[in-house]
Order: C-alpha cells, then sequence, then structure tokens
C-alpha cells in the first residue's frame, strides 16, 4: 500500500509535467478574440502587411498550384484529458494525506450506522461523493470567474504569474516538509459542522464541505499545484477539469468502502508512512517550481538559471529525496525508522538512479528523457556534448555584422541561426537556400525536446547546418521593441509591443497557426511554402525527410 502511495504521488507529478508541456507547446500564444482567416499572398513582415483575408478557406494555394492544408488551432481535447488525469491521480494522492486517510474509516462508519439498511447507507454515501464532487468542480469554476478566459491564456509566459507560481509551490513544498500548515479559519470548520447536523441532503452537502475544509492542510498544495497548472493551460474549463478528476478520485473510496463495509479490514493503519508520503510530495513539488523560475529566467533573460544551475538544483532535490527514503533524513512528524521496507528501497534506488543519471548534465550531457524540461542547452557554461558532434561555437555574423538579437537568443548546437526574418531571408537570398523558419518559445518545452533528441541526429544535423537557412522566431520573449517597431496589428488588434508579441501575430496572420514548435519551409525568392508545415516529430527520420523534401523541391525550381 506505501509504494502505491509513492508511486500514485510520482504519477502525479508525472501528470503535471504533461499538463506543463501541454500547456507551455501547444498553446504559447492564444487568439481566443480573433477568428483565423485565409492568407493567400506571401509578404515580407512589415507592420502594414500581417493582414488577413476576408473569406477563411480550407486551404493555402501557392502560386505553383500547390495546395496546402489550413494549420487549425491546437485541439484542446488533449490537454483537458491530460489535466484530468492529473487531478485524478492528484485526488488519491490526496487520499494518503495524514489528514484524510484516517477519516475515511470514521466517514464511512457514520454512513453504516446512521444508515439503518444498507441502501439507505449506500444512497447516502453518494450524496457524499457527488457533494464531494460538486464542492471541488465548484472551485475550479470559480477560478476561471475570477481570472477570466483572458487572463487564463496569458499566464502561462506572465513573468509575473510564473515567478508567483515558483513562489507559491516552494511555499506547498515547506508546508509538506512540515515547516508551517496551510489552513482555513477553524470558525469556518466549525460553522460548516454545526450545519452537517441538521441531516438531509443538505447536512451532507456541509459534511463534505467540513472535510474540505478541515483537510485543507494536506489537500490545500495538490489543489493548487493542480489549478496552477490548469490555469496555464489557457482553457476555459481547465481549472474545473482538474478539480472534477481530482474530486472523483477523493470521493470514489467513500462511496466505495460505504457499499462494501468489510474493506476497511485491508487498509493499513495510519502511522508515520503517511507523513513519508507528505514528504515525498514536498520534494517533488519543489523540483517543479524551478521549472516555473526556468520560464521567467529565460523570458527575460536574466540569465541567473542556466541549464547546469537547474540541474544541480534537481540532483541536490533528488539525491536529498532518495536518501530520504532510505531513512537517513528525518522531519518533523516522522516516526523513528527501525528498518526499511523493500518497496520503500526499490524506490530510493530508483530515485538515486535517476539522480545519477542527471550527474553528467553538468558537462553538457543531452539528458534526452528529461530535455524537454531542462532550459536549452546553449545555455550550459561548459558543454562537452555540442563541442563532440563536431560543430564549433557559432559566429552569428554575416559580413563581419552580428546577426540582429544574437546578443539575447542563443542558437541550439552551435547553429548558424537568424533571429529577425527580414535579416534571414536577406542572407538566405544571396546564399541560394531555402529557409527554415522555426517558431518556439522558452517556455516550450517540446521546442527543447525537439533540438535535444531530433536536431542532434547526425544527418537532421548535416541538413540544418549546410543546407538550410535556420530563422528562429521567439514567439514568448518579452524583450521590448524599439519604440519606433512597436505598432497595432491589423490582424489582431493588440498593441505589439515586445519581440515576442510580434512574432507570435505573425504566426498568427500569415500561417494560421498558433502553437509550437512549428516549422515552414520557405523559398527566400517568393517566400512560397515549399512542403507543409508541421508542429514537433520526434522521429528523427520523419523530420529529416520533411527536411530532404523541401530542399529537394528548392532545387528543382532554381
Amino acid at each position: 500500500m506505501r509504494l502505491i502511495a509513492k508511486i500514485l504521488i510520482v504519477l502525479f507529478i508525472s501528470g503535471l509535467m504533461a499538463v506543463t508541456a501541454n500547456a507551455q507547446t501547444d498553446s504559447l500564444v492564444s487568439y481566443d478574440d480573433v477568428e483565423f482567416t485565409e492568407i493567400t499572398e506571401q509578404q515580407p513582415v512589415q507592420q502594414d502587411s500581417i493582414e488577413a483575408s476576408k473569406e477563411p478557406e480550407t486551404s493555402l494555394t501557392q502560386e505553383n498550384g500547390t495546395t496546402l492544408q489550413k494549420n487549425e488551432p491546437a485541439t484542446n481535447k488533449g490537454s483537458l484529458w491530460a489535466i484530468f488525469i492529473a487531478g485524478f491521480i492528484g485526488g488519491f494522492a490526496a487520499l494518503l494525506m495524514p489528514c484524510i486517510f484516517p477519516m475515511l474509516p470514521l466517514t464511512v462508519s457514520f454512513f453504516t450506522k446512521s444508515g439503518h439498511t444498507k441502501g439507505r447507507a449506500v444512497m447516502q454515501a453518494m450524496m457524499y461523493g457527488l457533494s464531494i464532487i460538486l464542492i471541488y468542480v465548484l472551485l475550479g469554476i470559480l477560478i476561471t470567474v475570477i481570472f477570466g478566459a483572458d487572463a487564463l491564456n496569458s499566464l502561462s509566459t506572465n513573468g509575473i504569474f510564473n515567478f508567483a507560481f515558483f513562489v507559491l509551490l516552494v511555499v506547498f513544498a515547506f508546508s509538506f516538509f512540515g515547516a508551517f500548515e496551510l489552513s482555513l479559519p477553524a470558525s469556518l470548520a466549525n460553522k460548516l459542522d454545526r450545519k452537517a447536523d441538521r441531516g438531509g441532503l443538505l447536512g451532507l452537502f456541509f459534511m463534505a464541505a467540513t472535510l474540505a475544509v478541515v483537510s485543507f492542510s494536506c489537500t490545500g498544495p495538490i489543489i493548487g499545484t493542480l489549478l496552477v497548472q490548469a490555469a496555464t493551460m489557457g482553457e476555459l474549463l481547465g481549472p474545473a477539469i482538474g478539480m472534477l478528476g481530482f474530486a472523483l478520485a477523493l470521493a470514489i473510496p467513500f462511496t466505495l468502502f460505504a457499499m462494501f463495509p468489510s474493506l476497511l479490514k485491508s487498509l493499513p493503519s495510519s502511522g508515520g508512512w503517511l507523513n513519508s508520503v507528505k514528504i515525498t510530495l514536498g520534494f517533488l513539488e519543489l523540483a517543479l517550481a524551478l521549472k516555473f523560475l526556468s520560464n521567467v529566467d529565460l523570458a527575460y533573460h536574466w540569465n541567473w538559471f542556466d541549464r547546469e544551475v537547474f540541474l544541480a538544483l534537481w540532483i541536490i532535490i533528488f539525491g536529498y529525496l532518495g536518501f530520504y527514503l532510505l531513512g537517513k533524513l528525518r522531519f518533523p512528524g516522522d516516526s523513528p525508522a527501525v528498518d526499511i521496507s523493500l518497496p520503500r528501497m526499490v524506490l530510493s534506488m530508483v530515485v538515486l538512479a535517476f539522480t545519477l543519471y542527471m550527474v553528467p548534465g553538468l558537462w553538457g550531457a543531452p539528458l534526452k528523457s528529461i530535455s524537454a524540461f531542462l532550459p536549452p542547452q546553449a545555455t550550459q557554461d561548459f558543454d562537452l556534448y555540442t563541442s563532440s558532434l563536431g560543430r564549433t561555437q557559432a559566429s552569428y555574423s554575416t559580413d563581419g555584422k552580428a546577426h540582429k538579437y544574437s546578443d539575447i537568443f542563443h542558437a541550439p548546437l552551435n547553429l548558424n541561426v537568424f533571429f529577425d526574418y527580414d535579416e534571414g531571408m536577406e542572407y538566405a537570398k544571396k546564399a541560394g537556400k531555402p529557409v527554415m523558419l522555426d517558431f518556439t518559445g522558452h517556455a516550450c518545452v517540446n521546442c527543447r525536446k525537439m533540438e535535444a533528441s531530433v536536431w542532434s541526429d547526425k544527418d537532421v544535423l548535416r541538413l540544418l547546418n549546410e543546407e538550410l537557412v535556420i530563422i528562429q522566431l521567439y514567439v514568448d520573449d518579452k524583450t521590448a521593441l524599439p519604440e519606433a517597431e512597436q505598432f497595432v496589428s491589423s490582424f489582431s488588434g493588440k498593441n505589439i509591443r515586445t519581440i515576442g508579441n510580434k512574432w507570435s501575430d505573425f504566426q498568427a496572420s500569415k500561417y494560421n497557426a498558433n502553437s509550437q514548435p512549428f516549422y515552414v519551409l520557405l523559398n527566400p525568392a517568393n517566400e512560397e511554402i515549399l512542403v507543409n508545415p508541421i508542429g514537433a516529430d520526434y522521429d528523427p527520420k520523419s523530420y529529416y525527410s520533411f527536411l530532404q523534401s523541401a530542399i529537394d523541391r528548392y532545387k528543382n525550381k532554381k
């Protein structure tokens, strides 16, 4: 049971990381109030040229008759399922917290004793479970109402909110460590408890509300983490769906044990293992918090939180967790460790093995399995891996002139990358090479995974280095544009004031897309799209074919 509890916690954090990926890649930019329309002409990037046609079409037709399918905005079904699953697993993890688990047999006993008949007890338990679901779903809806859909859409790349989320998750982690206890006013719990004594359906509802308030010190950090991830999805239903999954998992056991009271005998007794579950979750929340801090550091170019700093902190956090599971560390509330159970030893081995796996990353090892969550490889100060690919440090200059924005952006794998559309297109015309537009973002975890796992493939890297001119356009960068370059978008009607604003508006208006990564291969002579644009493709052979087909087509037209 204890092993299952800790596995649930690991799955909960993994689910939240998956939600982070969805939230920060599929919709780094959102234009919920804009209708995406067809662009039939390819124009240079100018303030007055970012226009949308009036009639929406289902495809893009090039001058040579090639038809390209319209890029629809990324669907939210996958991300909603991800947050539901994370919420569901989080609900089971919350059930194993010291504030809730001991209440399970007590609450079930109340139903079986006061219900007089088994049918009545089951009915009461079901109404109690439905009340739990209603309370938490209403909480999710309240978050949406308070912030609004537009505000939720901007959270994933907003520096203030990301930093606030980092602080919030650190506070949650410390509360799990026993530094302090998060709790709602006792008077609120007393009032709800008195109303629960009324009986009937209303009494059951207030009984569920009392559980939510009393258990807040344990469930609050889990709910808070879940709502943070749901909010940064930018989906209107995200918080409500997350709370539905959480409440469903929390409510099922109460109903199930009321229907089959004999199952209570199979539950382990309360004890120090419950606090161990709580502490383990605290370590994982602390590790997750660092991702939000990394997002802010990259978007605002603070350069405080490079890849090796991030890795060093994760190594320390998971190293401490491994030693804690071995019983070498103790926190307030822990019982003395007399011996280590086999499941706990196995879990500590897994955690410590993961810790050792990250150590070579301090010298530049790509760590492909977690590369999506790490800062870009280019932020690494001491990188033996990139040099092993045969790449020397890119000069970021053309004809002795430094590339625009090369002082704030770093190209992956030392590739010679441009960060401005006009400059890159001008160079491509002179070099006689096709262009690859890479719409990317600092908070885009799939972009980092593509660069670490696919771009590093020797065949793909050769094409990127020798056959293409790469233009990386960051859609979430917060660097202010010079005042003379700021404008109001004729496409969205929004003020374009930062580099990220400019390129996100350009991507949405010209290519009917708002997800990252997004790869567009162009003929620089007429800006014709050579092949259908694609998003993330983690198969190096498939991605190589995508690049090669565009290169072949470009050469055949010359």
